[in-house]
C-alpha cells in the first residue's frame, strides 16, 4: 500500500512540477523537506533538484550535519547559504510570528542570485497538508510572497502520508522526531539572541548522547524546562540518569533542570496565542 502511496506521489509531484527544469528545495533535513527532495528526485530526476540548506545560530550542529547525510542519500546535491534572521528586530523580539520574520529572510536568501546561479526555475519547502491547517505556521505567509511552491500540500500529503512515504523510501530522517529550530524553544516576547540559543543546543545534545532522543530544552531563563516523551520521564529522573541529566543542563549555562510532567508539546509557545487572537 505504502508503495503505491510512493508512486502516486511522484505522479502527483510531475505534474504540480509540469513546467519546472529545476527545482531548489529550501531543506532542513527533517522528514518533510526531505521527503519532498526524495519526489523531486524521483519526478525531475537527481540532477535537476539542488538542497538549499539555511545555516544560522538557530540551526543546532547536529541537524546540519543529519541534513548533509540525508542528501547523500538521496543523490542531491547541498548548497548552504547564511541566513542573518537575528539582525532583523522583529524576529529578535520573538513575537507569535517570529517563523514568518524567519522563513521571509531564508526565501529572501534564496533570491535571484542563487536562483540565477544554479539555473533554478523555482524554489519550494516541505509544507505538508496538515501543516497548512495550523493557524501556528505563519513561515506559510512568507512562501506566499515569495511565490515558494508547497508540493506536498499541494498534493494533499499530510505527516501520515509522508512519514509512510518516507519509510518506503527508507530515507535516514524517516523515524526522526520533529525537530523545530533552536528559536521556537524560547517563549514569546523573550528576546531571541545567539547566547540563548546556543544553551539550548549544548544542553539537548547532551541529553541526546544520554540516550533521550524525542526532547525540548525550553529556555525561562535560568530553568532549563525539559519536555520528553511519557515513556522517557521515569527514566529522567531515576539515577543513574537523573544526576546526568541534572549536570548536563548546568553545564550548558542553566541554573536549574525541571522535568515537564506534560511531555513534548508542538507549537507550546505559539498556538496558545494564535488560538487567543483567532477566538
Amino acid at each position: 500500500m505504502t508503495e503505491l502511496l510512493t508512486t502516486a506521489a511522484v505522479r502527483q509531484l510531475t505534474t504540480l512540477l509540469a513546467g519546472v527544469d529545476r527545482l531548489g528545495v529550501a531543506f532542513s533535513g527533517g522528514v518533510d523537506s526531505s521527503t519532498l527532495v526524495a519526489l523531486a528526485a524521483r519526478a525531475l530526476g537527481p540532477d535537476r533538484v539542488l538542497a538549499v540548506l539555511g545555516v544560522s545560530p538557530s540551526l543546532a550542529a547536529d541537524e546540519r550535519t543529519a541534513a548533509h547525510e540525508v542528501a547523500r542519500f538521496v543523490g542531491v546535491p547541498v548548497v548552504e547559504i547564511e541566513t542573518h534572521e537575528g539582525e532583523r528586530a522583529a524576529y529578535r523580539a520573538n513575537g507569535p510570528d517570529r517563523c514568518f520574520h524567519c522563513k521571509d529572510e531564508l526565501f529572501t536568501r534564496i533570491g535571484a542570485d542563487v536562483v540565477a546561479a544554479h539555473r533554478l526555475d523555482a524554489v519550494a519547502y516541505g509544507e505538508n497538508a496538515d501543516d497548512a491547517r495550523r493557524p501556528d505556521r505563519p513561515g506559510s505567509r512568507a512562501a506566499t510572497g515569495h511565490r515558494v511552491l508547497r508540493p506536498l500540500a499541494d498534493a494533499g500529503l499530510d505527516k501520515a502520508a509522508v512519514r509512510a512515504i518516507a519509510r518506503e523510501l527508507r530515507l535516514p530522517c524517516a523515524d526522526k522526531p520533529a525537530a523545530p529550530c533552536l528559536a521556537s524553544r524560547i517563549p514569546h516576547y523573550d528576546e531571541v539572541n545567539p547566547e540563548k540559543l546556543g544553551q539550548i543546543e549544548r544542553a539537548e545534545a547532551a541529553l541526546r548522547r544520554l540516550g533521550f532522543g524525542d526532547l525540548r530544552v525550553r529556555h525561562h531563563g535560568g530553568v532549563a524546562r525539559i519536555e520528553l516523551p511519557p515513556d522517557d520521564l521515569v527514566r529522567a529522573v531515576t539515577e543513574p540518569l537523573r544526576g546526568a541529566v541534572h549536570q548536563a543542563v548546568l553545564d550548558a549555562g542553566f541554573r536549574f533542570a525541571a522535568v515537564d510532567l506534560a511531555g513534548v508539546q508542538s507549537g507550546a509557545f505559539t498556538l496558545p496565542l494564535v488560538q487567543v487572537a483567532r477566538g
